[in-house]
């Protein structure tokens, strides 16, 4: 049985993960931080480690006698200071994977984003050899991934057996504690009609179970030196909103708004108290095309993600499981003063 050690096993993801690894008969150690409650992990009966993934010394010591790595662990905050994003992301991968090779592991798997290759031009979708060419959009997070898969490679040419994954925006069932940045938020945040207005963007939806699959899958059969995208269904905003309006029974947001205006918004926002206004960063990253293919997925691994509805409905059903009394009943509209709105920008073209 071999051991393997998960970083970032409380998570969305790593949750994900871990229980998949134990299905597949995996003896699981998990790092969890100070502050990270290991309750589910007990229950799973894994082991837990106290180790922050920038504590190197903790690190090297939840690394002996383990076969495996899978390193999940990372921040989704993308509003969080630069400093601190490139800190998990960059620094936290350089640490965890330099003391895989220096434990001198079978094989490490390092759970990569979309976001490290970077979004579509429009009307195209990226794949794996896609040239990196966000940096211009000067988004930390984008960057600190990029740079962390750079690391990663230089870590491979020094002989660590690691293969690299990159997920799209993914739902399921579950979030992780910080519930604010979780990919499933938006669905969240849907169900409780707090997205009075969006931009034109397009998303990858990918269903979690699905994502934690393909990581046992690069783990197996994944080509050392590689990354793979796991990725689904390519949505624009306003087709993803319509299917969950479908699914939910709750109408989609009435107000589709230029990036302009919604950056102009958004600045006003900032300086009244108005609630949880979308930052300049977020509207940014969603106006841009996150349009991917999954082939070499399929062709190398084996992987063949389920339905894309299947995630979605997931979600929603979760969602209606924990957060029932505050979502609003199937059937529930937009304000009318957003679905005048809606429907006057778009006589004028938006």
């Amino acid at each position: 049985m071999a051991r393997t050690l998960v970083t970032g096993a409380t998570g969305f993801i790593g949750g994900h993960v871990v229980r998949q690894l134990l299905a597949r008969g995996d003896d699981v150690i998990a790092t969890v931080r100070e502050q990270s409650g290991t309750t589910e992990l007990a229950a799973l009966g894994v082991r837990t480690v106290r180790a922050d993934i920038l504590d190197r010394r903790a690190i090297r010591r939840a690394m002996r006698g383990v076969v495996r790595v899978f390193h999940v662990a990372g921040t989704a905050e993308i509003n969080a200071p630069r400093a601190r994003i490139f800190a998990v992301q960059l620094e936290g991968t350089r640490i965890v994977l330099e003391e895989a090779l220096r434990a001198d592991v079978e094989r490490a798997v390092l759970t990569s984003s979309v976001a490290a290759i970077g979004p579509a031009p429009p009307g195209e979708s990226a794949d794996e050899t896609s040239p990196w060419e966000a940096g211009r959009h000067r988004i930390a997070y984008l960057d600190a991934k990029h740079e962390a898969e750079v690391a990663a490679l230089r870590l491979i040419a020094r002989g660590l057996p690691l293969v690299i994954v990159n997920p799209a925006h993914t739902f399921g069932p579950g979030f992780d504690p910080g519930r604010r940045h979780a990919s499933t938020s938006i669905v969240r945040r849907f169900m409780l009609r707090q997205i009075p207005a969006y931009v034109n963007g397009t998303v990858n939806v990918v269903g979690v179970q699905d994502v934690a699959r393909g990581h046992l899958l690069a783990d197996v059969r994944g080509r050392v030196g590689e990354r793979y995208i796991l990725g689904n269904r390519n949505f624009t905003l306003d087709r993803l909103f319509a299917d969950l309006g479908r699914l939910s029974g709750i109408e989609p947001p009435a107000v589709r708004l230029p990036l302009a205006a919604a950056l102009a918004l958004s600045a006003a926002g900032q300086r009244l108290p108005v609630g949880d206004v979308p930052s300049a960063t977020e509207i940014r990253a969603a106006a841009l095309n996150w349009a991917f293919v999954n082939r070499k997925a399929r062709r190398e691994l084996g992987w063949r993600p389920a339905a894309h509805e299947d995630c979605l409905e997931e979600t929603i059903a979760w969602y209606r499981e924990h957060d029932g009394d505050r979502l609003p009943a199937a059937g529930a509209r937009q304000p009318i003063a957003l679905r005048l709105a809606g429907s006057a920008l778009r006589r004028v073209g938006f």
